[in-house]
């Protein structure tokens, strides 16, 4: 006889759990946070990727104009010291080591060079690049390209902003400009 008269009880209790609203906010939270935080995640990652971006693009025109002036050319400088002065114009935000420079001169705008860079890779996942450096004379046209291996953080959560190995997104900063008569 018991038996037959939990099920009418549980059922009603059932029925009652179901029309009741009080925890309905809180389901309803707890459904829309996580999209809400990935969301959230993403546009700070994207934030801090045009932020580093922008950055690396003034440290490539302060780097630049030491060009332009042929103050690097008259001072005999060296590729690895001028990627050393490329790092002292970028901020503590960028590892020194990981910088890449690439400079390229040409005598008129449609000789020189504008394609993207295109990035090689040994199997540990390195760059294995070779940069060009020739800062070109007065009057020559000199493209100054500084790029940046930066990491994603979030792997997936960050809705595929990676463009490279390792989760890494490729900052290119592009300087194009025409040297003084020095």
């Amino acid at each position: 006889m018991t038996s037959g008269a939990a099920r009418p009880n549980a059922a009603r209790g059932l029925r009652a759990f179901a029309c009741d609203e009080r925890a309905a906010t809180a389901v309803e939270f707890a459904l829309l946070i996580t999209p809400l935080m990935l969301l959230i995640l993403a546009s700070l990652q994207l934030s801090i990727i045009f932020f580093a971006g922008q950055v690396l693009q003034s440290a490539a025109i302060a780097s630049g104009r030491q060009l332009m002036t042929g103050a690097a050319q008259n001072s005999g400088m060296t590729q690895a010291q001028f990627q050393t002065l490329v790092c002292n114009n970028a901020p503590i935000l960028f590892s020194c080591s990981n910088i890449m420079v690439d400079v390229e001169s040409a005598s008129a705008y449609s000789s020189i060079s504008t394609a993207p860079p295109t990035l090689n890779y040994n199997t540990n996942g390195n760059v294995t690049n070779t940069w060009s450096y020739n800062p070109g004379g007065g009057g020559n046209i000199v493209i100054l390209r500084v790029m940046y291996l930066w990491p994603v953080v979030g792997g997936p959560v960050a809705l595929s902003l990676a463009n490279q190995p390792n989760n890494n997104y490729l900052l290119v900063a592009t300087s194009v400009f025409k040297n003084e008569p020095f």
